[in-house]
């Protein structure tokens, strides 16, 4: 039974690095259902790298900070004669070369470079996919789940707030004559390889499980399997949303274990 109705529908999924990545994990699940999926990668290099990984599946090379690359894949799907379900934009970069520095001090470059690539390609990739989506095609972007200031994810938690407010404004600009619909997932921590460039990701990444409810890290695949509903015609009531997934992280601050550590501090 296809339960989420995705059989035979098409969908875009940018951002792929390695199977640690949610992206590989929203592909797998989607295929699974059914569907058919292109992926994005932004280099040949990243291409090939792959190549094992993904076999016959078509991939394209696009480097959101080239200038006119992302029209060039639109291109390329409309060569192929087919309207596109969906798209999964899970694409985030930012440059922690010089190390964890106060948020006063972030370089103009370093800032423009990660909104460009984390959040401005959004609005490239839907006004460049936009002649190709279904009139009621799903558009998901991956966000992060908490508004607390951790200084080591520095510059990039007001990059991805704002990721976070184009969703909603692409949903109301895309809603005059169309019926596509935006939203963003908002994950705590997850182990992927590009969470592993962040200075110190690995302590938060334990402390952030500390702090669920369950007292278990968040999975990879919990996150793919929210972002596959929300492309799929099951959440077609859903538009213009931030959905938290992070197993009560965010509700948890107090909880007794953290503030008397394990039993270490009176109460």
């Amino acid at each position: 039974m296809d339960f989420f109705g995705l059989k035979d529908k098409n969908f875009l999924v940018a951002g792929l690095a390695n199977r640690k990545s949610v992206a590989w994990h929203v592909g797998q699940g989607l295929e699974a259902c059914g569907a058919r999926v292109f992926y994005s990668v932004r280099s040949e290099a990243r291409k090939l790298s792959l190549k094992t990984l993904l076999g016959e599946r078509e991939v394209f090379v696009c480097d959101v900070e080239e200038e006119g690359q992302i029209r060039l894949l639109a291109q390329g799907l409309t060569n192929r004669g087919m309207g596109l379900d969906g798209f999964f934009h899970s694409l985030a970069f930012a440059n922690y070369s010089r190390g964890i520095r106060p948020f006063h001090e972030t370089l103009r470059e370093d800032f423009r470079q990660a909104m460009e690539i984390s959040c401005f390609s959004l609005v490239e990739f839907a006004r460049a996919l936009k002649p190709l989506l279904k009139r009621d095609a799903s558009m998901v972007a991956m966000g992060i789940s908490s508004q607390v200031v951790a200084e080591n994810y520095g510059y990039m938690s007001p990059v991805k707030a704002a990721l976070e407010s184009t969703v909603r404004f692409l949903a109301k600009s895309f809603s005059h004559d169309t019926e596509v619909r935006f939203n963003c997932v908002k994950a705590s921590p997850l182990k992927t390889s590009a969470s592993a460039g962040i200075p110190g990701y690995l302590e938060h990444y334990l402390y952030a499980e500390k702090m669920t409810l369950r007292k278990r890290a968040l999975t990879t695949q919990e996150v793919a399997n929210v972002v596959i509903f929300l492309l799929s015609p099951m959440s077609s009531g859903i538009n213009g949303q931030g959905i938290v997934v992070n197993a009560g992280m965010d509700m948890n601050y107090f909880d007794h274990k953290l503030v008397f550590r394990d039993g270490d501090g009176a109460e």
